[in-house]
């Protein structure tokens, strides 16, 4: 089969196209034809060894798949942990999901990762209240996109949607964003506060980490929340006890895949994405779809942010 391989750590020119046989599944695993498989900035962080869970070589990449089970014939998502970017992945049984005949493999594809992350964010990192104001950072982006469109629909009074450009702006608005406003670190904090009436924000969705998480933080109220789900920056952050104290505010980190440790914590979220998207109440933005040939200039696109919504890899061409 064609897959992408990693033989060592470092730019997108680690990500090679190679043939490789196709994988055995295990007593408890499925063997998965790939037919779509899903990109992640995450998968930017595996190539170069920074993420949060370490990588071994040599390496297939790609957590997500959507295709079709060897042994049914069953339309499915999958979470494979790694070996998406290939013909063929197998994945555990209990992680493989099957997709409604009302959904085709990009939007499904779009929920398991970045909908379930962005699902989790509302109930159960950030427990937004009815009312409350949300901040979503990178709103046109896979998470941000669905994250925007959840927010009234999970009970937040007021969402702000930050974007690079008009354009990306504008698409949050569309999506259900009540503001939308540039992300840039200098002067954000005010944008922030002018964009909810001069009020401080109850809770922000934050995935790049630095500058911008400072600047967000200084946003919040008291009891206000910053849900860390990313750190694109790699840029640290120092954040004293005092000030938590201080401002009686609160940051919480969330890596989707502790889910998986819990019994159905993951399922009854995607079941829930699902359900929305086959009622038509939520939109998934399908950006570009490449070559499995072209992983490497994807990645270099996504790092780039010339991306919006769901990036795809389409192991078929």
């Amino acid at each position: 089969m064609r897959a992408v391989q990693m033989t060592e750590f470092g730019g997108p020119e680690v990500l090679q196209l190679v043939e490789l046989p196709v994988p055995e599944p295990a007593a408890d695993e499925v063997l998965i034809r790939v037919t779509r498989a899903g990109l992640n900035f995450a998968d930017t962080h595996t190539r170069t060894n920074s993420y949060v869970q370490k990588a071994t070589l040599p390496l297939v990449p790609g957590g997500e798949v959507a295709g079709v089970r060897e042994d049914t014939g069953e339309r499915v998502v999958a979470l494979v942990g790694d070996g998406g970017y290939a013909e063929y992945a197998t994945a555990p049984a209990e992680r493989v999901f099957p997709i409604p005949p009302g959904l085709d493999d990009a939007v499904a594809l779009a929920m398991v990762i970045q909908g379930t992350t962005a699902w989790h964010m509302y109930r159960t990192a950030g427990r937004v209240a009815d009312g409350e104001c949300v901040v979503v950072h990178s709103g046109a982006g896979g998470v941000g996109s669905l994250a925007v469109q959840l927010g009234h629909q999970l009970g937040a009074g007021r969402v702000i949607a930050t974007a690079s450009g008009e354009e990306r702006r504008a698409l949050t608005l569309e999506l259900g964003a009540d503001a939308a406003v540039d992300p840039a670190p200098a002067g954000l904090t005010e944008r922030l506060l002018e964009a909810n009436g001069g009020e401080p924000v109850d809770v922000v969705f934050e995935m790049a980490g630095g500058e911008m998480f400072d600047a967000s933080y200084r946003a919040l109220a008291p009891f206000g929340r910053i849900i860390v789900c990313g750190i694109s920056t790699t840029e640290a952050n120092t954040l004293s006890t005092g000030s938590l104290l201080r401002h009686s505010r609160a940051v919480v980190g969330f890596y989707v895949f502790h889910c998986l440790q819990r019994p159905g914590m993951f399922a009854e979220a995607l079941a829930d994405l699902f359900a929305r998207a086959e009622r038509g109440r939520l939109r998934v933005i399908v950006g570009n779809t490449y070559k499995l040939a072209d992983a490497a200039q994807a990645q270099i696109d996504l790092r780039a942010r010339r991306t919006t919504g769901k990036l795809l890899l389409d192991p078929t061409i």
